[in-house]
């Protein structure tokens, strides 16, 4: 009986837990998951909570339902992991060996990494969520600045995607005479991918969305309303709208498999951790130069489950992760945009268009009985 131990309940954890359970038969593999919530969130509706077209409680669920009834549920929090004694230490004391180890334990949020956040809101988590979504429903005028508190990031293009839905956030109210947005990029175009960069530049300029290139955020002066740049730069703002700086979990740095931010030293095409044939890594939690978003973690987790029942059945060829992501930008006022690619092809030049916005929305309502289940 082979053990494999998956530390993570997020796409990533959920869909190699499924996966696995399908092709590898019970009476040979033992799985189980550990989660330090049991609480599976569906992080892609944050920035519909902050727009107040989502209500919290419909991007929760219970992560026991939404795995294989072969699938063990550990509710707890992985503290430590030794990979030479192949066991994982949790929170409680308790210790959990294991065969294969598959981290998909995402991506931390640390703003107390950037002085003066306090100042700012954010929609990179539930709670934060629901704050700015009070915030923007009372604001009844001025300047909004959005920027990026440092990089890597989840999901690249939220923030910008987010400057677009403001645009019609605010039109919808009768008040985008009143607001002015005001996007702060990181890089030296308004949108990470360069291929896509000049379409989100029209969509910006068509719907009169300011933007500053290079403006990497340094630093905020709550108290003159003032958010400062690495490049020397500053800006003035009634609300600020920064992402976190974000960094790999706990366990993870506290086990000595990170770099300097956290992240695990990846194979890109096996998904293997550099240095160890046992464990694998999905996610956020990866430092792969792609995507960190869930779009990412959902192909990776499919390649993951079923090189590891291949493995355990030995039988099957191997697959490697080709680097496939696909995601679909809402641009506002029902119109979308989809970008796909992989390690061999770059995103082609996108097309605003209906279908990929109603595409988004779909992709929302199969996430929980579909894509969690590794069935696409």
């Amino acid at each position: 009986m082979k053990k494999v131990l998956i530390l993570g309940g997020g796409v990533g954890g959920t869909i190699v837990a499924n996966v696995l359970a399908r092709r590898a038969s019970p009476n040979e593999t033992n799985i189980t998951l550990v989660d330090a919530t049991g609480r599976h969130v569906y992080q892609p509706g944050f920035i519909y909570v902050a727009l107040g077209d989502e209500k919290p409680e419909n991007l929760v669920r219970d992560e026991r339902g939404l795995l294989d009834k072969h699938v063990n549920l550990v509710i707890d929090e992985a503290i430590l992991i030794d990979p030479d004694e192949k066991k994982v230490r949790l929170k409680s004391g308790r210790i959990l060996d294991y065969d294969y180890l598959v981290v998909a334990t995402g991506a931390r949020l640390c703003p107390e990494e950037l002085p003066g956040f306090e100042a700012a809101h954010h929609f990179y988590d539930l709670d934060a969520s629901v704050r700015l979504s009070r915030v923007l429903d009372s604001f009844s005028g001025g300047r909004i600045v959005i920027g990026i508190g440092g990089m890597p990031y989840k999901c690249p293009p939220a923030p910008v995607e987010f400057a677009c839905l403001l645009d019609y956030y605010f039109t919808r109210r009768g008040s985008r005479h009143k607001v002015e947005i005001h996007y702060l990029s990181p890089l030296p175009r308004v949108f990470p991918i360069e291929s896509v960069a000049h379409l989100v530049q029209e969509i910006m300029d068509s719907g009169g969305i300011k933007y500053t290139q290079l403006f990497n955020v340094e630093r905020i002066e709550p108290e003159n309303n003032l958010v400062h740049s690495l490049e020397g730069e500053s800006l003035k703002y009634d609300l600020l709208i920064v992402v976190p700086p974000h960094r790999g979990t706990k366990v993870v740095e506290n086990s000595g498999l990170g770099d300097r931010g956290g992240w695990i030293p990846t194979d890109k095409y096996t998904l293997k951790a550099k240095g160890y044939d046992d464990i694998y890594v999905v996610g956020d939690a990866t430092d792969i130069p792609i995507s960190k978003a869930g779009a990412t973690a959902h192909y990776e987790a499919k390649v993951v489950g079923e090189n590891i029942a291949a493995d355990i059945r030995g039988s099957g060829t191997k697959r490697l992760y080709d680097g496939k992501v696909q995601c679909f930008f809402d641009a506002g006022f029902k119109k979308g945009m989809r970008i796909a690619f992989d390690y061999e092809h770059p995103p082609k030049p996108a097309r605003l268009s209906r279908r990929w916005y109603y595409m988004k929305m779909l992709i929302k309502k199969i996430y929980w009985s579909v894509i969690l289940k590794g069935w696409i």
